[in-house]
């Protein structure tokens, strides 16, 4: 099993260095160098002790009295210089690689199908990409520098100890079995807690993001104590597993440390007793002990390097797993000039990868172009399922959909969703300014003169420019500062301007209030002229001149045709207008 871990270690941080340090490798080599140069210091320093206590102390050699401070101070100027150019370039290397995967990642995140975001927790993956990463790069360059750095200065300062005197230093390897087997015991706990405490730092971020996004819910219904009893539950979480790590780790650490000093008690009790009948003289001793106390610090950084290692591990696991995951499926090759908008959907099905029953069964409906369609229906009818198969957010299990009598499926996303505009009852807005929501996107290539328009023909204008900073003005998350009326109409704005002859609308006045609902469906009248137009609606007030209105009920269409004609037949249109009705009166 430990052949088996080590293999996987070792080929996580090879796709790391072999992905991501391309075109680096000479400011690598620099940063080693440096290390190599620091590392060689350290025995140095303590070679100079046996002329400093032989010849300046015990002989009063004037010439070793100078030159030997001197040396020292020389010596320490170079470990400066070289820690200096070690920290700055890895450093640098370190933060080029967590900048470079976390773009990796996002883009990655923007490609993900829908299904990804429905089935995975949104903490996670932010956490993913901010804490896991660093993680990674922080354990590699720490575990490099130990390995580097640390191993030099041990390799140098136990070849001082044998020059010194070798029957002494022999002492020191009889604790190396025992700190090797310690360590591979322990390193498999610690990989398992890191893992643990990237699940919990996901979950505390998740319960933070959901305060955050509802606030207003929470302090409505008197949520606080309950999400202050969620939010402490996973930070206890966090600290009772970081506890369990930093156990782990010292104990691998302390017991380490006591073998070590085992080892240095038998060496002190046989250099004293030995040093007459050995020719050890009083430099010897204080160079090899000086050697012994300086190489215990790299030891113990050594030892505790696993913990480290396997943090770095255990995040490159979860990175490179999200890395691997499949991106949204494009099978489409096809690319489309503008499009007429003849949409026609044949025997559909579909059902969610979780959902036990099929969410759409055999639809059959066509919309040619400019038509108005309206899809109405109970909630949990399939009508917005059936909207987002139309930009292939999902895929169906059976039948087709085609749009001027291409299937979706040969044309390729971005030249399918190009011919799209989408305005929703949940509007997306950014913390950026008023101009760039409206001109958001890749084809934002627009004038100044066709955003203002398109403010203009949302009924948007007038508010904007009594805004603070008119078009420039920062809107806050999601529009914070904007009412839901003004949100809408900058939604519409943009979907004004895009210009797409395909249109979807859902539900996307069903919030507002009567005011803001008048001044936002005159917007979408102005936006529905021309195009093919799928609403779905919840108030059938709405819907009442659209040319066709497709009745669903638990996944099939029960009923097409006109308003009068619906309600003619005294079926499902006709029984949801009457509840609506005498409702609203």
């Amino acid at each position: 099993m430990a052949k088996v871990n080590l293999g996987e270690s070792y080929n996580l941080y090879k796709r790391i260095f072999t992905t991501y340090m391309t075109g680096y490798w000479r400011k690598f080599a620099i940063s080693l160098a440096a290390m190599a140069v620091a590392a060689a210091t350290e025995p140095a320093f303590a070679s100079l002790m046996k002329p400093l206590i032989d010849k300046g102390f015990t002989d009063q050699d004037k010439a070793a009295m100078i030159l030997t401070p001197l040396a020292v101070m020389g010596i320490f100027m170079v470990r400066a210089i070289a820690s200096y150019v070690n920290e700055t370039t890895s450093t640098w290397l370190s933060g080029t690689i967590v900048e470079k995967m976390r773009i990796e990642m996002f883009r990655k995140l923007l490609r993900m199908p829908v299904e990804y975001f429905d089935n995975n927790n949104s903490g996670r993956m932010i956490s993913r990409i901010v804490y896991d990463v660093t993680q990674i790069t922080d354990a590699g360059f720490n575990v490099i520098t130990v390995t580097v750095k640390d191993g030099l200065t041990i390799i140098g300062l136990l070849g001082l100890l044998f020059y010194t005197n070798w029957q002494l230093t022999l002492f020191c390897f009889f604790t190396l079995p025992f700190v090797l087997v310690l360590v591979r015991v322990l390193s498999k706990r610690l990989r398992k807690l890191n893992k643990n405490n990237q699940e919990q730092y996901g979950a505390m971020t998740q319960v933070v993001t959901e305060a955050v996004q509802g606030q207003k819910i929470v302090k409505l219904l008197d949520g606080i104590e309950y999400e202050s009893e969620r939010f402490s539950t996973s930070v206890a979480l966090i600290k009772n597993n970081n506890v369990r790590q930093s156990a782990t780790s010292s104990l691998n650490s302390g017991v380490s440390q006591f073998l070590v000093s085992v080892a240095l008690s038998c060496i002190l009790y046989f250099a004293t007793t030995r040093s007459r009948a050995n020719g050890f003289t009083a430099g010897d001793f204080i160079s090899f002990i000086t050697a012994m106390i300086m190489i215990m610090q790299p030891m113990k950084r050594i030892t505790n390097v696993t913990q480290s290692l396997q943090r770095g591990l255990a995040s490159a696991e979860s990175v490179f797993a999200f890395l691997d995951e499949k991106e949204e499926h494009d099978t489409g090759t096809k690319q489309l000039a503008k499009v007429k908008g003849d949409i026609k959907i044949e025997n559909l099905t579909f059902r969610y990868p979780s959902s036990e029953k099929d969410i759409l069964a055999q639809i059959n409906l066509e919309i040619k172009s400019g038509e108005t369609v309206a899809l109405v229906g109970s909630s949990g009818s399939g009508k917005t399922t059936l909207a987002n198969l139309i930009p292939r957010f999902y895929s169906p299990e059976q039948g087709e959909i085609r749009l001027d009598g291409e299937s979706l499926h040969e044309i390729s996303l971005k030249s399918l969703r190009d011919q799209i505009a989408l305005v929703s009852q949940e509007v997306v807005l950014f913390n950026d300014s008023v101009y760039n929501n409206i001109s958001y996107g890749s084809n934002s290539q627009f004038t100044k003169d066709e955003v203002l328009n398109a403010a203009k023909l949302a009924n948007a204008l007038e508010f904007i420019e009594e805004l603070p900073q008119g078009f420039e003005t920062q809107i806050g998350e999601n529009g914070t500062r904007l009412s839901g009326g003004q949100k809408q109409r900058l939604a519409i704005a943009r979907a004004i301007l895009k210009n797409a002859p395909i249109l979807v609308l859902d539900e996307a006045t069903s919030a507002l209030d009567n005011q803001s609902e008048k001044l936002v469906q005159e917007a979408l009248d102005r936006l529905m002229t021309s195009r093919t137009t799928l609403v779905i609606a919840h108030r059938l007030s709405t819907i009442q001149h659209a040319d066709k209105i497709v009745v669903m009920e638990q996944g099939r269409i029960v009923e097409v045709g006109k308003h009068e004609e619906l309600l003619a037949k005294n079926g499902v249109y006709s029984n949801l207008y009457h509840i609506q009705f005498q409702g609203a009166n």
